[in-house]
């Protein structure tokens, strides 16, 4: 699809929900406007934007895909090292069987949030964008940094990383909002009137075709909700095998009234839910793959989360995730009590680091 096919192009019906193996669905919808429909995946609606999306997506990191790949390899997806794995035919080889495998799963979006993780999706999906929706974070390029907080600076930075990965249109563009404190209100409203501003011109010029952000700042998240609903269709945050939904005061009250899209990332707490390292042949494979489905079933009870979106380093794990989405939702007095006892396993095995994730434990 070429960015003038799909400008005006009419969003899917508000009023379907849950269609495929773990909802009822509406029984009269047009499955033919699902992209990459598949009848063993089940698709939720990605609130206001009216996309329906399976309900497990792929995350953009690649943590752990050295052990599918013979000599040594650096890199989890965002850093400096990870350029240089683009020019690796194996590495090449490991990301395009995983996207199309996803595919041939009915998976139908990809989250891609730094340089290294945009340039190489868009190569293995070069002549198949029409299976699959393309997210995009280049973070360097973004608001985690002072350059790049103005919106003339963001739609520079858009469109140059757009440019290199040879994209005429992203699905999604979320940009990721500082992680450390920013030290004054000057500066809270500098960074979010830039990428208000620039989130609203790329969807009018045709770059994006929805927009929204994502930050690890819960109570700063639902105050950009609520002041710019027009920009924000979509958030990604947080939301792992052991979070909680608040009884009072929730981030989930306010995306349900806003009708937001929710993308869960981390829902394995940085890969510290398993205890084996996801080597072919590691004797913790088939407990790990467990916990995963467990944590998939948990996390896609709670309705308000469109998916998870775990990082996967090859067709197995695929294959995990959707059998997670076949299986019963929800989990049993049995099931809950072992995942409640991995979910405090995984709190105290975080890696440094990693400790900002236990103010997630409570949404």
């Amino acid at each position: 699809m070429t960015r003038r096919e799909f400008v005006g192009k009419a969003t899917l019906a508000a009023g379907a929900t849950v269609i495929g193996p773990g909802g009822a669905g509406a029984r009269d919808y047009d499955r033919s406007k699902i992209l990459n429909y598949n009848p063993d995946m089940e698709y939720r609606r990605l609130g206001k934007t009216g996309l329906m999306v399976s309900a497990v997506c792929l995350g953009g990191h690649w943590k752990r895909v050295g052990v599918m790949l013979s000599g040594a390899f650096k890199g989890e997806g965002y850093s400096k090292e990870d350029l240089d794995n683009l020019n690796n035919p194996e590495f090449i080889k490991n990301r395009d069987e995983v996207i199309s495998h996803a595919i041939d799963c009915g998976i139908n979006y990809v989250d891609a949030c730094a340089g290294p993780e945009i340039l190489a999706y868009s190569k293995v999906l070069k002549g198949r964008r029409h299976k699959m929706y393309f997210g995009y974070s280049w973070h360097v390029r973004e608001s985690r940094y002072k350059e790049y907080q103005t919106a003339g600076a963001l739609l520079r930075g858009l469109e140059e990383g757009m440019r290199e990965a040879g994209l005429d249109y992203v699905d999604l563009w979320r940009i990721s909002l500082p992680m450390d404190r920013l030290t004054s209100l000057a500066e809270v409203l500098r960074v979010e009137e830039g990428a208000a501003e620039a989130l609203a011109k790329a969807k009018k010029q045709g770059k994006a075709r929805f927009t929204g952000v994502s930050t690890h700042n819960r109570t700063w998240l639902a105050s950009l909700i609520r002041q710019y609903p027009e920009q924000i269709e979509v958030v990604l945050f947080p939301y792992t095998a052991a979070s909680k939904e608040l009884p009072n005061d929730s981030l989930f009250d306010v995306v349900r009234e806003y009708d937001v899209g929710v993308f869960g990332i981390k829902p394995f707490a940085d890969n510290s839910l398993f205890v084996g390292d996801s080597s072919p042949g590691n004797p913790h494979a088939e407990a790990d793959d467990r916990r995963a489905r467990l944590a998939i079933r948990y996390i896609l009870a709670n309705p308000a989360i469109t998916a998870p979106i775990p990082g996967v380093i090859n067709r197995h794990q695929i294959d995990n995730l959707v059998l997670a989405v076949r299986e019963r939702r929800q989990l049993d007095l049995k099931e809950k009590a072992e995942l409640e006892a991995a979910g405090e396993r995984m709190w105290a095995n975080l890696r440094p680091g990693y400790g900002w994730l236990r103010a997630w434990q409570h949404v």
